[in-house]
């Protein structure tokens, strides 16, 4: 497993505008996930999310991040995690088009190859 500097996850997406208030929001509430970290200190970050063993203070500052997050992206609630994802890849993909115009078609280009290649026993 590659260990991932942790400041790198808010880089994956783009970053939405948004107010000083809103980033200053969003900023207490990573403030809050840390706090909600640092309650365990004898706890490794596995330990931490293990997902059946997760402790309720912690569910609890990401719950508050992710909802402190979403409303600077939209008005609208995400009824999964699935769902929330998804609307940031078709953001990514909104704002990435400009930048690649045959990006689609290399996608599609890879995928057909892909299968073809899975479809004829070979999965590289």
């Amino acid at each position: 497993m590659t260990d991932i500097p942790p400041r790198s996850f808010y880089n994956n997406f783009p970053w939405p505008e948004s107010s000083p208030k809103q980033k200053e929001t969003i900023a207490d509430a990573a403030q809050g996930v840390l706090n909600a970290r640092s309650r365990f200190p004898t706890s490794s970050l596995a330990e931490l999310y293990a997902e059946a063993a997760m402790p309720a203070a912690l569910v609890g500052a990401h719950a508050a991040l992710d909802r402190t997050v979403d409303t600077a992206y939209t008005r609208r609630r995400f009824s999964s995690e699935a769902e929330r994802v998804a609307f940031l890849f078709e953001r990514y993909e909104t704002l990435a088009a400009p930048l690649a115009p045959n990006l689609g078609k290399l996608a599609s280009r890879h995928k057909l190859k892909s299968r073809t290649a899975f479809h004829l026993g070979n999965s590289n």
